[in-house]
Parts: C-alpha cells; structure tokens; sequence
C-alpha cells in the first residue's frame, strides 16, 4: 500500500524506499502512473544498491486523488515537490520521464538545492505549446476556446483531453525560452524512434540549457516507451554515473 500526503485538498500516494543518499525520485509521464516498468524496474535496482528511491502519483494520476482533466504542469509539478519535500531527505537524483522529464528541469530551476543529479528519458519540455497547441489545426483551436476542452487520440488507451487551462498555465512554466543552468551532473536520454518526442526535441534541449556537465545519448530505434531490458540498464548506469559525479 502506499503511502499519502495531501496537497490542495487532494491525497497524493506514493512509495518511499529508504537508503542512503542521494535518493533517487522518478517523475512519470502524462497519464502514466508509479506502477509503470520503469518506475517499479528502478527502485528495484535502488533497492539492490542500497539507494534511497520515491516514486509517486501526480494528482488525476494512479492512486492519487483528483481529475486528471483538470490539472496542469504548475499542478503537477507542486505535487511532485510537496511528496518530495515530505518524504526524502537532501538533494536528490531525479529521473525525469517524458513529462517528468519537463517537471524535473522545472524542480531544478526552481528549487536547485532540492537537486543533487538529473537523469531524462524522452524529455517533453513545453510539450504543451510545441507538441499539442503547435499541431492543433483552426478547428481544434476553435473547439478548445469554445468547450474548453478537445479530444486526441492516443496510443496508449482512451483520447486524452486537453483542456484550455492546460495550455494557457504551461506558457507559464515553459523552460526553452530563456536561460537553463544546470550545474548538475546532467544525462538525457532520447530513442530515434520515438513517435511522440523527437530527436530534434532533444538536441534543442541539449543545445538550450547550460551547465558542465551534460549528455546526450541517442539509442537508434528506441521508442518513446524506453523500457526492454537493454534500455532499463542504460538508465540504471546512467543513474549510477549521475550519483558518481555527484559525490565525487
């Protein structure tokens, strides 16, 4: 069973494997949930190394209370900060997937002293207004400025609703429109085959932000899933480099 915080009124769940330090936290993807292979497959291998590991529920998401269609970036991403100033201690590593990934470069902007290491895998910063809004048509702009709200298909399950609020909020949270340091020991990880965020994306992040020491790492024909037994050990070593430079 997990355990629960709450936020805005709203109980938040989520698993805290204690360790030493740095912790490391995942931060899932849009619609995911802390149930998903990477999460569980990481804090096993945490777990292994004797590393201290937090997985949680954004609201609207898993086992945390809330409608998902009425969250946004800002929300989500106060959600991950209220789990992890309550549940670990000192910076930690964070493990940033897909829209975690853009919610982990946010924490670290905002909140530097919370970060000890970044780890991205298929980082979606501004997915909001570069992926939605940008490839929306008349029609669909119309329909969310009408019903505050339009309907994608998906290929993970039902059509995700995008809401009008969820655009206009992440204008404010946007992170490749002005300066990004991260002074942190820094790996992003991208497949070329990935169908919903592209190498492109990738190497504009890579490009944007500033730090010393920072890599990419392009895995040709990877998806955007980034979970066969290959790509968890990719991301278990590139953890673990993270955690070595970090502590050096």
């Amino acid at each position: 069973m997990p355990d629960h915080i709450t936020r805005a009124g709203r109980r938040l769940a989520y698993h805290a494997t204690p360790g030493r330090g740095p912790g490391v936290v995942f931060l899932g993807g849009f619609k995911s949930d802390m149930q998903g292979t990477k999460a569980v497959a990481l804090e096993e291998w945490a777990r292994t190394e004797g590393r201290a590991f937090l997985r949680l529920d954004y609201s609207g998401h898993g086992e945390s209370e809330g409608a998902f269609e009425e969250g946004t970036i800002g929300d989500w991403t106060a959600d991950a900060l209220a789990v992890i100033d309550a549940a670990t201690t000192g910076p930690q590593v964070l493990l940033g997937s897909s829209m975690g990934g853009w919610i982990a470069l946010l924490i670290a902007r905002d909140r530097p002293e919370l970060v000890a290491g970044l780890v991205t895998i298929a980082a979606a910063p501004d997915f909001t207004e570069d992926g939605f809004w940008a490839g929306f048509d008349a029609d669909q702009r119309a329909a969310l400025a009408r019903d505050g709200r339009v309907a994608l298909p998906s290929d993970y399950g039902e059509p995700y609703v995008i809401t009008r609020r969820l655009i206009e909020e992440g204008r404010d949270r946007l992170v490749l429109r002005a300066p990004l340091s991260l002074p942190v020991p820094t790996r992003f990880l991208q497949g070329t085959a990935d169908a919903d965020v592209s190498v492109e994306t990738a190497l504009r992040l890579l490009d944007h932000a500033e730090g010393p020491d920072m890599r990419l790492t392009l895995v040709d024909g990877a998806d955007h899933r980034f979970s066969t037994d290959d790509l968890l050990r990719l991301i278990e070593r590139s953890v673990a480099e993270v955690i070595e430079r970090a502590t050096a």
